[in-house]
């Protein structure tokens, strides 16, 4: 699989790390209470199909990066730095 940074361009999938669903770059207010900490920590859908994930370029230029790809059949559908795309 490859994946096309966008300060880097293509590159093997070897040259990155996933963290997961991009939600995960959304995180819970300060202040908020144990229950939801632990949520945002612990729980995670496991998602067939198309999803936005997190990615970080650990063999490159060390950009967390949005991944829209899709779990099933690996096909990269799009690639945003964190922060660029609308739903970050």
């Amino acid at each position: 699989m490859r994946i096309d940074c966008p300060l880097c361009g293509a590159r093997d999938r070897r040259e990155f790390s996933v963290l997961g669903d991009a939600a995960m770059a959304v995180r819970p207010e300060v202040g908020a209470d144990t229950q939801t900490w632990s949520d945002w920590l612990h729980l995670r859908d496991n998602t067939a199909g198309r999803l936005r994930e997190l990615w970080y370029h650990e063999g490159g230029c060390a950009a967390w990066l949005v991944v829209e790809r899709d779990t099933v059949s690996h096909a990269v559908h799009g690639v945003s730095l964190v922060g660029a795309s609308d739903a970050d």
